[in-house]
């Protein structure tokens, strides 16, 4: 009895590990290949803390003036330059500064950024983020529209609508302009866009999703939801936005689609489905953002191939800063 206290008390305090869902490995190993899947598995990581300038309220020279004065190290992002990864501190510090009291820094992860770098807002446009909460990419359109332009922000759910509408307020993306018109809606996706024939040039939807480029290793809460049961329940609903924003985005506009999952029935099967319905009237836009570490695209998964278009799509390669994520361009072909 002594033995095995004398076990017990060794093991006390080490951390209790737990793996990922076997089945997931068994499908991103699948998707990437086994060499390249040794490495996305040690990128699920808690990542650092990232965050981008709010260019509604602040310079990036502002920003890191501020920075370096209260010993905040950080290093630049080449393919975004509003762009930081802390170094040195904490969150919780960066949260304790007034330059992000204020809205002029916002913390959000890169890969979120990459949607609305590839959506290529402009000032004067008119702009949808159909699922838009909690505002990270909503915020992020407006400073590249320099709200100059109209965009309407919508989000069903009463919770992350009313999160949405506070941060809209804190970054001032909500204050009135003379050329800016910002409306942010609490309704379904699907039947928003019936009310918006033809109607915006461009139109972002980073959809609900199984979110499995967040998971960390070792911590279960961050995947313990996860099943392909999940991801079946949510492609009906992926598919149902996707063909809703292609008909609000008028002839000649572009739609971004995008996830933060690996899974291929929410990414290239969805890219796939759609491009064999509308046929001719969508062109597939090739995605590159240099010095953004990428994945091939899959082309076959369950036996299927998919459209030859879907090769354009991107598909972000996880590492230890950036998550992986995946982001289809699509435009509208005029008659």
């Amino acid at each position: 009895m002594a033995k095995k206290n004398k076990k017990r008390g060794m093991k006390k305090g080490k951390k209790l590990s737990s793996s990922l869902p076997e089945k997931f490995v068994e499908r991103t190993e699948l998707i990437a290949g086994p060499a390249l899947f040794c490495d996305i598995r040690k990128t699920f990581i808690d990542k650092p803390t990232t965050f981008r300038v709010n260019t509604i309220r602040a310079t990036k020279p502002e920003i890191r003036e501020v920075l370096q004065s209260r010993g905040f190290k950080t290093t630049d992002v080449s393919w975004n330059k509003d762009a930081f990864v802390l170094q040195n501190k904490t969150k919780r510090e960066l949260t304790e500064l007034d330059i992000y009291k204020e809205g002029k820094i916002y913390i959000q992860s890169l890969a979120s950024m990459v949607p609305p770098i590839i959506l290529d807002p402009q000032p004067g446009e008119v702009v949808l983020d159909l699922t838009a909460a909690p505002g990270s990419k909503t915020s992020q359109i407006a400073a590249m529209m320099k709200k100059k332009g109209e965009l309407l922000a919508n989000e069903l759910n009463k919770v992350r609508f009313f999160r949405l509408k506070h941060n809209m307020e804190g970054l001032g993306v909500s204050d009135e302009g003379a050329d800016w018109e910002f409306t942010l809606r609490m309704e379904d996706g699907a039947a928003l866009c019936m009310d918006y024939t033809d109607y915006f040039d461009k139109v972002l939807l980073d959809v609900v999703c199984s979110g499995e480029s967040r998971f960390i290793e070792g911590v279960p809460r961050t995947y313990g939801y996860w099943s392909e049961k999940k991801i079946k329940m949510l492609v009906y609903r992926q598919q149902k936005l996707l063909f809703a924003a292609w008909h609000a985005l008028k002839p000649g506009g572009v739609l971004v689609y995008s996830t933060c999952t690996m899974a291929p029935e929410e990414n290239e099967m969805r890219i796939s489905k759609f491009l064999e319905r509308v046929g001719d009237e969508a062109e597939v836009i090739d995605i590159s953002i240099s010095g953004l570490k990428s994945m091939k695209s899959v082309m076959k998964w369950k036996e299927r191939d998919l459209h030859a278009d879907v090769s354009k799509t991107l598909r972000i390669l996880p590492t230890k800063e950036v998550e992986g994520f995946f982001v289809a361009k699509i435009k509208k072909k005029e008659v």
